[in-house]
């Protein structure tokens, strides 16, 4: 099967095939399908009997879905993963999950949707191109305060009042419509050279956060896998910040996402979930090399053991 690297290069390839522990006859679900690489590969593991699902909101995704008839995509955030289980019939019956929740290159590389601060264009950052919310829209409307607890808690921006202010009297003297428009509000804040890209970075990092709800998606999807998975099946997620990969380690150690361990009477962890890797596997250097955009990339696999 052809890959379409030029959407997305799929992180960890292998780390994560040999982490799902792929079965020709079983039931996986692509929770983020993208470009379709990783679903392509287990879709070689898979024989006749074998079934794959892939979930994606973004139109885009859809045309990168393989002509397999072993294979469904599902048009949707994966913060519904149960009810399309249980709409098809497999709730309680998938032997693997598995979530690559960076952005893809295509997001980062197209300029019309608004995620890279390297080009001019709309403030949308939306994943759904039908949500109603844009990123301009955030901006626009959010209160002070809101602003300041988006930049700070999603983009652990330390100015974030500051930029908060700053922002608020940008969008009274004109409303913000273009990325340039930002750009020009939160600059002065940054240092220069690199210290400047990342400043930057974060502050998209925190919109785009917003904007998707994607750690409430996350924490949504997480939940859900405990009603999806049989005993025996895999979890594999691969985190790219602090943030989600803070809640994937935090639940899948102790099931929930303060990371607050509850024991039963012999001292072992109540948890649903055995990990696989007790320590986190990371792109080797060759991969960083290869793919750059792999550099911050976590991966953590664990067996669900059932509900205790």
């Amino acid at each position: 099967m052809e890959e379409k690297s030029c959407y997305h290069i799929p992180v960890m390839l292998n780390e994560c095939l040999e982490g799902l522990c792929v079965r020709p006859d079983g039931v996986y679900v692509d929770v983020t399908f993208g470009g379709g690489g990783h679903s392509r590969a287990i879709l070689e593991r898979l024989g006749e009997e074998g079934h794959l699902y892939g979930f994606d909101q973004d139109a885009d995704a859809e045309r990168n879905v393989p002509a397999d008839l072993r294979f469904t995509f599902v048009r949707s955030n994966f913060r519904y993963l149960y009810n399309f289980m249980r709409y098809y019939g497999q709730a309680g019956c998938v032997d693997g999950i598995l979530a690559d929740l960076g952005v893809s290159s295509h997001h980062f590389d197209d300029e019309a949707r608004g995620f890279s601060f390297r080009f001019e264009g709309a403030l949308d950052m939306r994943m759904n191109q039908q949500a109603p919310r844009t990123a301009a829209d955030l901006l626009n409307n959010d209160s002070e305060e809101t602003l300041a607890n988006t930049l700070y808690h999603y983009g652990e921006q330390k100015q974030a009042r500051r930029l908060a202010s700053a922002l608020v009297k940008a969008r009274a003297q004109k409303p913000f419509a273009t990325i340039d428009d930002l750009l020009g509000a939160v600059k002065p804040f940054a240092a220069r050279g690199e210290k400047e890209k990342k400043f930057l970075a974060q502050i998209f990092q925190a919109l785009r956060i917003a904007v998707n709800d994607e750690l409430g998606a996350l924490r949504e999807m997480l939940l859900q896998t405990t009603r999806v998975l049989c005993p025996g099946g895999r979890l594999v997620i691969m985190t790219y910040q602090s943030l989600e990969d803070r809640l994937v380690k935090n639940f899948l150690r102790s099931g929930n996402f303060e990371g607050e361990r509850e024991s039963d009477f012999f001292g072992n962890v109540r948890t649903p979930f055995r990990l696989i890797n007790n320590k986190v596997i990371v792109p080797t250097d060759e991969e960083i090399a290869a793919n750059p955009r792999s550099r911050s990339a976590k991966l953590r696999i664990a067996e669900f053991i059932g509900e205790n």
